[in-house]
């Protein structure tokens, strides 16, 4: 089967749920968000922020359970810097106590998506919430704004925003804004867009530019992108 998604109850986050029939490997695309993960074969674990593709291989009958936070939010959950979680995908056990993580062991598939939104919401909760700086840092890259323009909205400083971006997202505001333009990318794509058109629209100088940062970001040529993941 496909991947499954839909929202979380309590924190909102993307839940994602798939089961695997067939042995293959997953094109992961960067994506400036963080997983809190629960796999049949492999326990808890985070993948952190990516700052290219990383592929997965997965085996007939695993059952993998996921919930996505939006960018920002997962230092909140897992209390670390995104920083320190960029390109890894570290067991949960590495970052919370024992008993921290036994609460958060589900014993299947079937519940296993109700009790992530639980424990996550809960340490949301206990660390006062996210960040608030992350959504207006997002709002501006991706809409566009340079990093100087998106620093005198968060304020005060271009070298304060590339801290705050780090410990957030996992990587300063111009890789984060390369990464959030290719998901715009990746959706007009998805919706049937031609090349040309996706490019101008999501603000790339023109489809050679396009497929370039598609190549070393997604790490495929540009006409294989909507088959990845």
């Amino acid at each position: 089967m496909g991947i499954e998604e839909f929202r979380a109850e309590r924190t909102g986050a993307v839940v994602w749920r798939r089961r695997v029939e067939a042995a293959h490997e997953a094109r992961i695309l960067p994506d400036g968000c963080t997983d809190l993960i629960w796999s049949s074969r492999s326990g808890l674990m985070v993948a952190g922020p990516d700052t290219t593709a990383k592929l997965s291989r997965l085996e007939p009958g695993d059952e993998i359970v996921g919930l996505r936070f939006p960018p920002g939010t997962g230092p909140a959950v897992f209390g670390v810097p995104a920083g320190e979680l960029r390109d890894r995908r570290p067991a949960l056990d590495d970052l919370w106590p024992t008993a921290a993580v036994a609460a958060a062991t589900p014993t299947d598939a079937r519940t296993a998506a109700d009790l992530l939104d639980r424990v996550a919401h809960r340490r949301l909760a206990e660390a006062g919430g996210p960040d608030p700086r992350g959504p207006v840092i997002v709002r501006h890259l991706a809409g566009g704004a340079t990093v100087a323009g998106t620093a005198a909205a968060v304020g005060p400083s271009e070298r304060q925003l590339r801290r705050a971006s780090t410990d957030l997202f996992g990587y300063g505001p111009k890789t984060l804004a390369r990464i959030l333009r290719l998901r715009r990318a990746l959706a007009l794509l998805r919706s049937g867009l031609p090349a040309a058109r996706v490019a101008a629209d999501a603000g790339y100088a023109d489809q050679p530019h396009l497929a370039r940062d598609v190549r070393a970001l997604a790490g495929v040529p540009l006409g294989g992108l909507g088959r990845s993941g």
